[in-house]
């Protein structure tokens, strides 16, 4: 990971001329921090990584017609994606913690990714501060490796931006960047949902990383204590640590999953429940001859969800449109495959729920008890 910024120097060095240190720009901060997280980095690599000491770039090897790997290829194709954590940061940062929301930055690229049927390979990350505190810094990173370790991905390299002009004291912000690959032949097409398919839903773990503006809002506005413990979040945890629980990774119970159907394609659809809420995201696995039918009773939404409601005094709507609500990824499967898809992602630690059905329609997605 390479600490570098490119805002002009300003202030006068020790020899009367302009520095980047007097700027705000600390390169021996930069090299501490590499150094400190280089070991972390080495957690995550697998024999596919390719060592690169001092390099301008990561490398990591396609395993095609590979002896050495166990899983080769005949048509793969690399699958992309990028995304941040939003405003959780803010949480983050109000409470000095900083160990979990790199897991948040993982989470949200690799839950993309796999929905396009992907296994994912490798991972960078953006880390854009206001000046460096290698100590806090390498919080985050603690944070992206275990995520990584979580979603069985290297973390291949990153870049750190030191930015004073850009960003106040105390401040930061994260993007992640993950690469993954599929065999054609089974990456998620639309087109193979029919009728009679069953869907399922994967609990969350709380809120996740989306509608944190709403969040903050909720507290500011119904003067939350972040340090407190609530009746109604019905844990022991302060409202802090339930908002900064870290996303739900799917990424290791899904490519098994679908590692155990090499030649049946048993899971027609998927979908990561983010921004848009449920009905928003479902919608986006639909071809335009299906609707999804879905009832809201089939599961129980956490208790932060609720606490958010009655303290924000939002409509229910509005909950549904921007919260996950319960369910963080869903999955489109046969019915004749349903309970066994169950039972397998119960066995790796998911909690599942049977959503509803696909039926004809015209790629909507329909609510069973929808009290608005």
């Amino acid at each position: 990971m390479n600490a570098d910024s490119t805002p002009e120097s300003r202030e006068r060095g020790a020899d009367g001329g302009l520095s980047y240190a007097g700027a705000g720009v600390s390169i021996a901060e930069g090299d501490r921090f590499v150094d400190m997280i280089q070991p972390l980095m080495r957690r995550t690599f697998g024999p596919r990584v390719i060592e690169n000491p001092g390099g301008f770039a990561g490398m990591f090897r396609l395993d095609y017609n590979e002896r050495l790997f166990k899983r080769n290829y005949r048509d793969p194709v690399l699958v992309a994606c990028a995304d941040g954590v939003g405003t959780k940061v803010k949480i983050a940062t109000a409470l000095r913690k900083f160990d979990t929301i790199g897991i948040d930055l993982v989470a949200m690229n690799v839950n993309d990714l796999i929905v396009q049927g992907a296994e994912p390979l490798f991972f960078l990350d953006y880390i854009a501060v206001n000046a460096l505190e290698p100590e806090v810094q390498a919080e985050l990173v603690k944070g992206v490796v275990e995520g990584c370790r979580q979603a069985e991905a290297a973390l291949l390299g990153g870049e750190t931006a030191e930015m004073p002009d850009v960003y106040p004291e105390g401040e930061f912000d994260l993007a992640g960047f993950s690469v993954g690959v599929v065999e054609l032949t089974r990456a998620t097409d639309p087109e193979r949902i029919e009728p009679g398919d069953v869907i399922l839903g994967l609990a969350s773990s709380g809120v996740h990383s989306n509608g944190f503006s709403l969040v903050r809002q909720v507290v500011e506005h119904a003067a939350l204590d972040l340090n407190r413990s609530y009746e109604e979040l019905e844990c022991d945890q302060t409202l802090g640590e339930v908002l900064l629980e870290p996303t739900r990774i799917y990424a290791r119970p899904i490519v098994k999953v679908q590692r155990g159907y090499r030649v049946k394609k048993v899971i027609t659809g998927m979908a990561h429940i983010t921004g848009g809420g449920l009905a928003g995201n479902l919608q986006r696995a639909l071809h335009s001859q299906v609707d999804a039918v879905i009832s809201e009773s089939n599961w129980s939404a956490p208790p932060i969800f609720r606490f958010l409601e009655k303290r924000g005094g939002i409509a229910p709507a509005e909950m549904r449109r921007v919260f996950n609500m319960g369910v963080g990824y869903c999955l489109v499967v046969r019915p004749s495959f349903a309970a066994s898809i169950q039972d397998k992602l119960r066995r790796l630690g998911e909690e599942v729920f049977v959503l509803g059905e696909i039926v004809a329609g015209s790629g909507s997605v329909r609510k069973i008890g929808d009290s608005d």
